[in-house]
């Protein structure tokens, strides 16, 4: 037996529910909003990670004293030499 009508409920059901669906594909496709690398500069801490740090921070930042040594530096921050 050969099915007269080929479009039923069941068959044009998703046809209308993917329908629906392409309004979001186009929005999903969006690249986010990326961060600019420039702003930003990585700067390592004295347990030997690195962290990225604003440059307007670092611009704003206050300078306590020049040229210090790095056994000198880890003494101030509290760490062992």
């Amino acid at each position: 037996m050969a099915r007269k009508n080929k479009f039923t409920r069941r068959g044009f059901f998703p046809i209308i529910g993917s329908s629906l669906l392409i309004p979001f594909i186009g929005k999903a496709q969006s690249e986010p909003d990326q961060i600019n690398e420039d702003d930003y500069q990585i700067l390592l801490k004295p347990d030997g990670t690195s962290v990225k740090v604003k440059k307007s921070t670092l611009n704003q930042s206050k300078v306590v004293k020049k040229n210090i040594s790095n056994s000198t530096f880890l003494k101030w921050t509290g760490k062992k030499v």
